[in-house]
């Protein structure tokens, strides 16, 4: 079986913005894979690529060995996409905006009806299955674009955002729901700030950044990266003059003292510990307490996307000709003529049952 996605050096330009470069990522047909980046990495970008409500400029992209341009409907048949912005047809009851899209992707009357009903006592809104999607709350909302996502019985199941803006108790209930259909088959790609929720549900996550990828790592890998820090509580304050880090070894990256405490920067704090514990009763400190503390996915999460160029990435086909980069104020008016193109492109295919 192909993976359930695979893109090879895939490039989208918005006029000399590049707002995907030449990404190569792989997800295996069953993993839960997570896609993290600050705004305007491209990870909307990469998800409409996919869905075909973006062309792309170059590479290549599959889904499910189907390629996402010349083998259009089959590619879009295996996904279901939960997106981050609300687009549902307000004016129809929640049951028949499902049966609508069930509809679009060839499933009969009968079976569309049944499976609309299925779905919406999954994600917990069937008894509001007759009302309208103005009259529901924020939280059921979402719950209403996760079943519209499902409705299809789709393989590649793509969440955009799931969980923003909504509480604490809808977010667990519906990590609950999607690592549930996971365990059931589905291959799941996510994108979201919310790091905790990456380092809970993903098998691996990509960071991207400025259209590239930076690194894919499962979250322990990508911890793995950071350093931990000993923290230690002295019986007694050390003389005065005395110097911690002399009395430590190499290990020590970092070494940070107030009164009778503490604070040791080390690569590995489990296995450091008893050397650390050892140099310092062979110095003559009493060790009252200690604890480890590992460095959290966020912090590393922020410091690979701050290695990284923030400046805009012109189109090397552009580069190649030589012509001069229009100023920012130029750029930025022709990214937002393209987003419109696209977003006027988008409502086309929702109105055609395709989106």
């Amino acid at each position: 079986m192909p993976p359930a996605i695979e893109t090879v050096d895939l490039v989208k330009d918005y006029g000399e913005l590049r707002a995907l470069n030449e990404l190569s990522l792989t997800v295996g047909e069953g993993e839960f894979f997570g896609l993290l980046g600050p705004n305007g990495a491209g990870k909307t970008t990469f998800i409409n690529t996919l869905v075909g409500l973006v062309r792309k400029s170059g590479g290549e992209a599959q889904v499910f060995g189907y390629d996402v341009e010349d083998d259009y409907q089959q590619a879009r048949n295996a996904i279901g996409l939960a997106p981050q912005e609300f687009n549902v047809d307000r004016f129809f009851p929640v049951r028949e905006v499902l049966q609508h899209k069930a509809g679009y992707h060839g499933i009969a009357e009968d079976e569309a009806a049944d499976r609309a009903d299925e779905v919406l006592k999954r994600v917990g809104i069937y008894d509001k299955r007759n009302e309208r999607f103005d009259w529901l709350s924020g939280g059921m909302k979402r719950r209403l674009l996760l079943a519209r996502a499902l409705v299809t019985d789709p393989d590649l199941l793509i969440l955009d955002e799931p969980t923003a803006g909504v509480d604490v108790q809808l977010r667990h209930d519906l990590w609950d729901l999607v690592t549930e259909l996971n365990e059931e088959g589905t291959t799941i790609l996510l994108t979201t700030h919310y790091i905790e929720e990456a380092e809970r549900l993903c098998d691996r996550v990509a960071i991207m950044n400025e259209g590239h990828k930076v690194t894919v790592a499962t979250p322990d890998d990508l911890k793995r990266r950071g350093t931990d820090t000993i923290e230690i509580l002295l019986e007694s304050t050390p003389p005065a003059g005395t110097t911690i880090e002399s009395e430590l070894g190499a290990y020590a990256h970092e070494v940070s003292t107030s009164g009778d405490q503490l604070e040791i920067r080390v690569d590995d704090g489990g296995s450091t510990v008893p050397q650390v514990l050892h140099d310092l009763e062979a110095a003559g400190h009493e060790i009252a307490d200690l604890e480890i503390s590992r460095t959290s996915l966020e912090e590393i999460f922020v410091d690979l996307t701050r290695q990284e160029d923030r400046s805009v990435t012109r189109s090397s086909a552009s580069s190649a000709s030589g012509g001069a980069a229009g100023d920012d104020g130029a750029s930025e008016s022709e990214y937002d003529q393209t987003q419109e193109h696209d977003q006027e492109h988008e409502q086309e295919r929702e109105q055609e049952g395709v989106a």
